[in-house]
């Protein structure tokens, strides 16, 4: 049912316009592997997302940093653009799901109906998805054989190009990740599901770079997404020189504003660890891994973030800018660094921490400094362990349900 040739041969349905979900299918087919290569967005989103690619395609930019100097650049031209999921879908042995977690429950409603015998899906990055997905198939009564499993980021640091706030059909990617963590749920499909990796064009830095990491389940993944380590501290103390940052600064172009360059500083790097202490004795308590640094990787402008494209020797120091070649932001405290990475990644640390006796002054301080600054209560509308389907579970059970895909209902 899993082939590895059968998937070779297989349509690539990409669901999402955004960043990623672009820059995906467009790495996809510009590796000419992929034959037959999809995107979907809905309606509501099409016009923004994906109605001038039918004219443009989707070029690949920028300058790609990485260890190796692997780039790949082009013009891609796509077999379907289409709002229509069940179109999309149709037949695809290989399915990448290319969204904000906020948008999960939105896609998961109206993809799990259309599942088939056979599918593998890979949710970039996780961020808890494959738990909902799974959870949305039982409330269904969806009983597809396919396999499901996350990564622990995106293969690239990705923008689209605009220009006087019109989005061009350009990708500029900053950076191509040499190594990425990945997998399944349950852990019984991993090997199948991190294999399939190969068959995928946007994995292509990595299959010929380091490879891929292999997790220990997907609540590791979960932890190791570096976004809420780099982006919570980092815009949330750094929003002085944020909000300031064209106002009394020199005059300069407020959106030549980075957090890498501008925020991160010895302090803010001190709270980035401390939190990361919080997230190893979460994992330690589970019974699950996580990805690991030593604390002097976290004291430079990459942060945790170089190893990933650059190796574990990559250090920026602080008397040093970081030119990432695009407007990095963020530039508002409004911004997905926070309206996400707090309710979402910080929000489930905050409930795992109650659920296993941790104590997480450092992420709860996120928390109720993000609430503050943004006007949101993410306390009351964070991500919720029930809402993954695990709130009920006690370790044990957690952990075979994690490994094994033996589920207890509540």
């Amino acid at each position: 049912m899993f082939e590895m040739e059968t998937l070779m041969n297989s349509p690539v349905a990409v669901l999402g316009g955004g960043n990623v979900g672009k820059t995906c299918a467009a790495d996809c087919v510009l590796s000419g592997k992929n034959k037959d290569v999809r995107i979907f967005d809905f309606p509501a989103f099409y016009d923004k997302t994906l109605k001038s690619v039918e004219k443009s395609g989707i070029t690949l930019g920028g300058i790609q940093k990485n260890q190796y100097s692997w780039t790949r650049y082009g013009k891609a031209e796509f077999s379907m653009l289409t709002s229509d999921m069940a179109e999309a879908v149709k037949g695809a042995k290989l399915i990448i799901i290319a969204i904000p977690s906020v948008a999960h429950s939105l896609f998961f409603e109206e993809l799990v109906p259309l599942l088939e015998d056979g599918m593998i899906i890979h949710i970039i990055p996780d961020n808890y998805g494959s738990l909902k997905l799974r959870k949305k198939m039982r409330e269904m009564g969806c009983d597809k054989k396919v396999i499901i499993g996350g990564w622990s980021s995106a293969p690239y640091g990705t923008r689209v190009e605009r220009e006087g706030g019109v989005a061009t059909g350009e990708m500029w990617l900053v950076y191509r990740a040499k190594t990425l963590r990945g997998a399944a749920l349950p852990m019984t499909d991993q090997e199948v599901f991190l294999e399939s990796s190969k068959c995928l064009g946007c994995f292509d830095s990595i299959t010929e770079g380091d490879g891929y990491a292999a997790g220990d389940t997907v609540m590791d993944i979960g932890f190791s997404n570096v976004n809420p380590v780099l982006h919570c501290p980092g815009t949330i103390l750094g929003v002085g020189v944020m909000e300031n940052f064209g106002r009394i600064y020199g005059g300069h172009d407020p959106y030549q504003y980075s957090i890498y360059s501008h925020a991160y500083c010895p302090s803010i790097s001190e709270v980035q660890y401390a939190l990361y202490l919080e997230e190893i004795a979460l994992s330690e308590a589970m019974g699950v891994g996580m990805a690991t640094y030593p604390k002097e990787t976290f004291f430079q402008r990459t942060s945790i973030l170089g190893p990933e494209y650059m190796g574990d020797d990559c250090n920026v120091p602080f008397d040093h800018q970081w030119e990432t070649g695009f407007k990095t932001g963020p530039f508002t405290i409004q911004d997905r660094y926070v309206t996400e990475d707090v309710p979402v990644g910080c929000h489930i640390y905050h409930e795992l921490g109650k659920k296993f006796g941790v104590p997480t002054p450092v992420v709860d301080s996120m928390i109720t400094l993000g609430s503050v600054m943004t006007g949101k209560d993410f306390y009351a509308t964070g991500i919720t362990l029930d809402e993954l389907g695990i709130g009920h579970l006690d370790k044990d059970q957690l952990l075979d349900y994690l490994h094994n895909g033996n589920y207890v209902e509540a």
